[in-house]
């Protein structure tokens, strides 16, 4: 199952998407009892609803009812989480290419990013040069997590998962890599990842069991058409069930938190030798010559998942 989020006369609604039409469950008689509708009522409260929802959704999607044109409305973001948990420095061949902070390929770099910073799908990417003159963009695997759990066991990991999206992990690489004079070189992720249009999300969740093993994906970044990022999942260094069990240490996760886990190789940053880039090259992509600019269309594709597409514009 596809799960979408959309305006339609001006509402953000809960919709699931069925080949080229968008299924709305608040315009169909089952979705609409009253029994029903609460479930129904956004992503969150979705996911929430576990296997109830889903009975609701399948016999909704199954009606015929409520069927919207995709070119009649709006995506927007899938989910609008309370809380983003982020894994840094996760694909080795990106390791590879760029200044590495003490802990890089050690331990999973972690930071936070929360719903002011989500857009969705053709929504814009801000361009604030107050703010960052060096703005990257990379595709990331989200993790959209289903049920509540601490301490989760690695072995059991993927079954707290309700599905997965396409993230564009935003950078502002002049803000997020910092340097000594004496050559030290650390990450700060705060400024340099969390800010207004730093996590475009979707354009749909899909559900973990259209999905299987998520570490069988292939990522791809296209720039103004040129393919920049192409990488298996595979590559990662700590899979997703690891990076799961790893932030249930420090957190309960709960029905609609968000995972990302890192980006592959060939991100602007690893041209910019004044930042500590080792550009490595690899057959098929094509190397940034710059960082992001207003105008630059970002494409991020993840097999199975979709294409979330933005626009870099000026603020």
């Amino acid at each position: 199952m596809k799960i979408v989020n959309f305006t339609v006369d001006g509402q953000r609604r809960l919709g699931f998407l069925v080949d080229d039409k968008i299924v709305d469950p608040l315009a169909t008689k089952i979705g609409a009892r009253s029994e029903n509708s609460a479930l129904l009522a956004d992503t969150s409260s979705f996911i929430r609803s576990g296997a109830a929802g889903r009975e609701v959704a399948n016999a909704i999607v199954g009606s015929g009812e409520g069927r919207h044109s995709l070119g009649d409305v709006r995506l927007t973001s899938p989910i609008l989480p309370s809380t983003i948990l982020c894994s840094g420095s996760n694909y080795r061949a990106h390791n590879a290419e760029k200044v590495g902070a003490p802990i890089s390929g050690k331990e999973p770099e972690f930071f936070v990013m929360t719903s002011d910073c989500v857009v969705g799908p053709d929504e814009p990417i801000v361009y604030d040069p107050e703010l960052t003159q060096k703005l990257d963009c990379e595709t990331e695997l989200a993790i959209v997590i289903g049920r509540e759990g601490r301490h989760i066991p690695v072995e059991k990991a993927l079954d707290y998962v309700f599905g997965y999206t396409v993230a564009n992990d935003v950078t502002a690489r002049d803000r997020q890599v910092r340097q000594s004079p004496e050559g030290f070189t650390w990450y700060e992720v705060g400024r340099g990842k969390a800010f207004d249009s730093s996590s475009p999300l979707g354009p749909s969740i899909v559900t973990a069991d259209e999905i299987g093993d998520p570490q069988t994906l292939m990522l791809r970044t296209r720039i103004n058409g040129e393919l920049r990022q192409s990488s298996p999942t595979s590559d990662m260094i700590w899979t997703c069930a690891d990076l799961i069990h790893f932030f249930s240490i420090n957190f309960t996760l709960r029905p609609g938190m968000v995972i990302l886990t890192g980006t592959p190789a060939g991100t602007a940053w690893s041209t910019d030798a004044e930042l500590g880039g080792k550009w490595q090259g690899q057959e098929g992509l094509v190397a940034a010559t710059r960082y992001c600019l207003p105008g630059d269309v970002i494409e991020n594709e993840i097999d199975r998942i979709g294409v979330l597409r933005n626009e870099v514009v000026h603020i």
